[in-house]
Formats: structure tokens, sequence, C-alpha cells
């Protein structure tokens, strides 16, 4: 038996790019719960001033942080399935790479006809 090189034998191919992404889209989308969880919460508090925080996110700079959360919401929520599958289907491992390109086909699909349709409004 061949000796193993030294450090890891994990060699970081598309599982663990799609390991970091999940990890990524997971903390994005958690802070963003957290400031929409704060921003909504200002309506006890006094809705003039829920009001002037809503009015400054009128503009194309959170409108184009508004697409990059819709296409991490998109991606974690495709990865979490593919990785349930990885998990608990018998064959998931074995593929796990076909799926992980099934889940990127699906992002792009999704996400592109979006992106268009938000980007002109943000834009437009």
């Amino acid at each position: 038996m061949p000796k193993a090189p030294a450090g890891t034998l994990y060699r970081g191919r598309e599982g663990m790019w799609s390991w970091v992404a999940h990890r990524v889209t997971g903390v994005l989308i958690f802070f963003f719960l957290f400031a929409h969880v704060l921003d909504t919460a200002l309506v006890r508090v006094s809705p003039e001033a829920y009001n002037d925080v809503i009015g400054t996110y009128k503009n194309p700079i959170v409108g184009l942080g508004e697409a990059g959360l819709v296409a991490a919401i998109i991606f974690h929520a495709f990865n979490g399935v593919r990785i349930m599958l990885v998990d608990f289907w018998s064959q998931g491992p074995r593929y796990q790479r076909q799926m992980l390109w099934v889940v990127i086909g699906a992002w792009v699909l999704l996400f592109a006809p979006f992106a268009v349709r938000h980007l002109m409004h943000v834009f437009g």
C-alpha cells in the first residue's frame, strides 16, 4: 500500500467549494435576517423611524444587495437538498458531483430571469 502524502488526503474539489459556499450563504442569510428583524421592530417603536429606514433602502446599492440575497437563498436551498441527498440516500455520495452541477444549473435557471427583471426595476 503506498504511503499517504503528508497533510490532508482531501484534495478540495467541487465538494469543498460547495461546502464553503453553503456556509458563506448561510452566514449572509443569517445577517440579513438579523437586520430584517431589527428594522421591522422599529414599527413598534416609531412608525416614522421605520418609514425613514425603509426609505434609505431605495437605492441601487441595496438593490444589488437584494439580488445577492436572492442568489444566496436559491443556492443555499438547492445545495441543502443536495446535502440531504448525499447524507440520506445510499447512492448520494456516488452522485454528489453530478448533483452539484444540477444545483448550479437550477440556480442559473431560477436566478438569471429574476436578476434581469429585478435589475431592470432597480436601474430602470
